[in-house]
């Protein structure tokens, strides 16, 4: 049976099972849009977690689906296993089934085992199950619901048999199904008593089954949930491996296909009995998952996910320079991956190109970091060996951290890097400021919103979102909950001071940011309350109103019924900024290619970005034939309207969904136009009726966001209104100082910075003849030192004449030009008043470069003396000092500052 198969068998064992009966959820993506805890999704149960939290529910009540997950971070982080490894990935498939509140234990374990056993006709005489130490139901059900072997049912811990949501929180026990690869167990012996749960690696893990029943509070005490809920997990992979009767992940059709093509362009052979695997495994394994991110809209970057998949692009890279690859070789591999799971995971497919150019591009940036970061590694390696006080050469391990933070640098190249020199690393000093780095990357990422329990002020239905066709509603108040100082408006600092509240409404016409559309911002008042909202948050199923209250009740009582007003001034500045987003997509498309689609955006009051997938800078000529069709649009006056339907008879119509965005069960589509509209996209914001209403559209500006994304600033309505206003000021402005009545302001402009060009290159040649007659810096300044026994010139003071920073930079260039001609070896040291600081320029002459002397290092020891600081390069550098008394009256004397160059070049 092959991995599709399997997949497929999986889901329709589920979906068609008689008195199953569970609804297919299609994975959701790899990049979480609407959990801000999580990097990256790493378990099936991620996009039902609102439903664990109360916060959401489904239309069903049992789930299942094959999700894609990236463990790569956190407690989840298997990276460094990736490779030696036989069963751990970054990017694997989670098999599961779930029940929300209906089947349970009974159910779960049989139908696992049957599937198993009786579908999979995986050896039931290898299968052992554990389950948690108190959980007797669960052992017995075992027995009584399979036919599994009694003796291969064990008990064991919350570490390894109990699952949490975190520290408080949903939780409960889990029972595993652990498959035995037998003895002898290739490569080792199992020690006596072995079995699931050890390290041994004989028994590998098939099944998780949770079954969530309780809630850890804050003091720790478990409490009955009032429904009780089943989460499953099984690794595709994993069964794969078994049912295919192969000795290890990489030697099923998941990933064979790719390491075959990685052996054919690389000619070094798979072998994992020769011990040649390694290598492969890491480049196929990273090469899934930065596909699977890059394809839901991740991309490499310096912060937060980017960062992660940019160590992962990185790893690869360094273990295919093991084959002697040096150029861009991943994203060759592309079409193989999309061969192997394409047809399960369209988007692969559909977004093949913007993969392929993304990985390259980073291949390539990558290559360039390399050989910046071998230029550390030899200081680093350099400095170490100076400062070793025995034979023993190491690396400090902040410079193995830098190396890995800044170089992208995996610490074991930097190890394999020293041993090749005769050197070690400081491998513990690398973990400390490893974790430090983790550590300030959980405290960023934790939640944006309060925690703490609602107040209930009524009861019933809430956040039924009414904002599309009501800015002004009377509604109820369903509960509160008191805030703690976390949430910023501080524009008005005396609002600023009042209390935090988290409000949830029966319905609501406030808009929660989503999509890239900013909340809606406005009021919310009753009997004695006021509330100003300031912004909407989706969490699950609730639309959290964060409001500032600038009044409450005297007697503590919340009233039940409010009014809540949108800011009708604010949402009406923000629609046509988003409805010109499907506009500007639409046209970017036409003019650029179909390989166009929105990578993000942000929609606010004033602007909106919009971020699309193109490989290359568009000419100035493509982005005005943009501006100028969206404009178009807008003077056709054309209808916008939208109905509710499903993903799939939405994508048939020919509907657009956004670049990794994730969608429900209905969806709304918006289109523009009529018969043959313009735009037909999945969208949840707010738009104009009519493109006439958005008056007029305006590209402010276009920049590269990263490999293979770009960016445009726009303005449109009355921001694009008030942008011409402020620009026709700015014109009228010039006109006035250019006295252009009646002519072309920009010709009069470009003739009058022509002659101004003149009248610098004459004002600097000048300066440089004025230079050449007023200090003969030899004669006038120099003066004979010893320096290891051989006279040479110094040559220091301050130059009066310097005006900025180039004329006393010319004078470094002088005193270097006059130390040549008198064919003398020489240092200079000139100082001058530039504006607010006092700039010190000093040069050295070739001969003494090479006998060790560093302008730069010595500039630094002259500004440090002079309370200030500096450096450059070894024959010219510059400092600078605030302490403009102190730092002229060492460079006027002479005799402290002779003393000084002597006594810093002798050290």
């Amino acid at each position: 049976m092959n991995s599709a198969e399997i997949r497929q068998t999986f889901i329709d064992y589920f979906v068609n099972k008689s008195k199953s009966k569970h609804t297919f959820v299609p994975s959701a993506p790899v990049v979480p849009q609407d959990d801000p805890t999580l990097l990256f999704t790493n378990a099936g149960m991620n996009q039902f977690k609102d439903i664990f939290l109360g916060k959401g529910k489904r239309r069903y009540t049992r789930a299942v689906n094959s999700q894609k997950c990236i463990r790569v971070s956190g407690k989840h982080n298997d990276l460094e296993e990736v490779g030696p490894s036989p069963i751990h990935h970054t990017l694997f498939e989670m098999l599961g089934n779930w029940s929300f509140g209906d089947y349970y234990k009974a159910e779960a374990i049989r139908w696992a085992w049957e599937l198993l056993t009786e579908v999979y006709k995986i050896d039931k005489s290898k299968l052992y199950a554990t389950v948690f130490t108190d959980d007797d139901e669960a052992h017995e059900l075992w027995q009584s619901e399979t036919d599994i072997i009694p003796s291969q049912i064990s008990r064991h811990g919350a570490k390894d048999n109990f699952w949490e949501m975190g520290e408080i929180g949903p939780c409960g026990p889990c029972t595993e199904l652990h498959y035995d690869l037998g003895e002898p167990f290739p490569g080792r012996v199992s020690p006596p008593g072995d079995g699931p749960n050890t390290d041994s690696g004989r028994f590998i893990e098939l099944w998780n089954l949770v079954f969530i029943q309780s809630f850890r509070d804050e003091s720790g005490d478990l409490h009955d949930l009032p429904a009780k809920h089943v989460d499953t997990g099984a690794g595709l992979e994993r069964i794969a491996r078994v049912t295919q009767g192969v000795s290890s992940n990489y030697q099923t059709d998941l990933f064979q296909p790719i390491i075959r093509d990685i052996e054919a362009r690389s000619r070094v052979k798979y072998d994992e009995i020769g011990g040649i695997y390694t290598p492969h495994r890491v480049i196929a394994d990273h090469l899934r998952s930065l596909s699977f991110a890059i394809a839901d809209g991740a991309l490499p970057g310096n912060e937060g996910r980017g960062y992660v998949l940019r160590r992962i692009l990185r790893r690869a890279a360094r273990f295919y320079r093991e084959l002697d690859i040096h150029e861009p070789f991943l994203y060759k591999l592309v079409p193989t991956l999309v061969e192997v799971t394409g047809e399960h995971f369209t988007e692969l497919k559909e977004r093949q190109g913007h993969i392929e150019h993304v990985l390259r591009a980073e291949e390539e940036s990558f290559a360039r970091t390399l050989d910046r970061g071998m230029v550390f590694f030899e200081e680093a390696a350099s400095k170490a060996a100076k400062e070793a006080k025995d034979d023993n050469v190491v690396i400090a391990g902040k410079n193995a951290f830098q190396l890995y933070d800044t170089y992208g640098f995996p610490i074991d190249l930097t190890q394999m890097l020293a041993r090749e020199i005769g050197l070690t690393v400081d491998v513990e000093g690398f973990e400390r400021s490893l974790e430090g780095q983790r550590e300030r990357s959980r405290k960023g990422a934790k939640a944006l919103t309060g925690e703490g329990e609602y107040t209930y002020v009524t009861r019933g239905d809430d956040s039924r979102f009414v904002g599309f066709e009501q800015l002004k509603i009377r509604t109820h108040l369903r509960m509160y909950r008191i805030d703690e100082g976390e949430y910023s408006d501080a524009n008005d600092p005396e609002v600023a001071e009042k209390p935090l509240l988290s409000v949830i409404l029966a319905q609501t016409p406030f808009y929660a940011e989503s999509g890239g559309q900013v909340a809606d911002q406005g009021i919310i008042h009753g009997k004695e309350l006021h509330l100003n909202v300031f912004d909407v948050r989706q969490e699950g199923d609730l639309r959290v109103h964060l409001c500032r209250a600038t009044r409450l009740p005297a007697s503590g009582e919340i009233p039940e019924e409010v009014e809540a007003v949108v800011d009708t001034i604010r949402r009406r500045r923000i629609l046509p900024h988003h409805t010109t987003t499907h506009l500007l997509q639409a046209a970017l498309r036409t003019i650029l290619g179909d390989h166009v689609t929105q990578a993000g955006s942000r929609v606010l009051p004033d602007y909106m970005t919009f971020d699309y997938t193109h490989f290359e800078k568009p000419s100035p000529e493509q982005l005005e034939q943009a501006e100028e069709m969206v404009n178009r649009w807008i003077r056709e006056d054309l209808p916008v309207s939208w109905e509710y339907t499903d993903v799939d008879t939405a994508k048939s119509k020919g509907a657009m969904a956004l670049f990794g965005e994730k969608y429900g069960e209905v969806v709304r589509a918006v289109k523009i136009g009529e018969e043959t509209p313009v735009s037909l996209e999945l969208c949840g914001g707010t738009h104009v009726n009519r493109t006439g209403e958005i008056a007029v559209f305006r590209i402010e500006s276009e920049t590269a966001v990263s490999a293979g994304v770009r960016r445009i600033t726009s303005t449109s309505g009355e921001a694009g209104f008030r942008k011409i206003q402020e620009e026709r000021k700015t014109l009228h402005r010039i006109v006035d100082l250019l006295g252009s009545y009646g002519s072309d302001p920009a010709e009069k402009l470009e003739k009058a910075i022509i002659e101004q060009k003149k009248m610098e290159k004459e004002i600097e040649r000048l300066k440089k003849a004025a230079l050449q007659g007023a200090v003969n810096f030899i004669d006038d300044w120099g003066r004979e030192i010893t320096l290891k026994d051989q006279k040479i010139l110094l040559i220091s003071g301050v130059y009066e004449a310097a005006s900025d920073r180039d004329s006393l930079q010319a004078a470094g260039d002088k005193v270097i030009e006059d130390l040549k001609k008198a064919d003398r070896k020489g240092i200079g040291v000139v100082g001058a008043l530039i504006e607010d600081t006092f700039m010190i320029v000093t040069v050295v002459s070739d001969d003494l470069i090479r006998q060790g002397v560093h302008a730069g290092k010595l500039v630094g020891g002259i500004a440090k003396k002079a309370g200030g600081g500096g450096g450059g390069k070894p024959n010219f550098a510059t400092a600078g000092s605030r302490d403009l008394e102190k730092a002229a009256a060492l460079l006027k004397n002479t005799n402290e500052i002779t003393k000084f160059v002597e006594s810093f070049i002798s050290l």
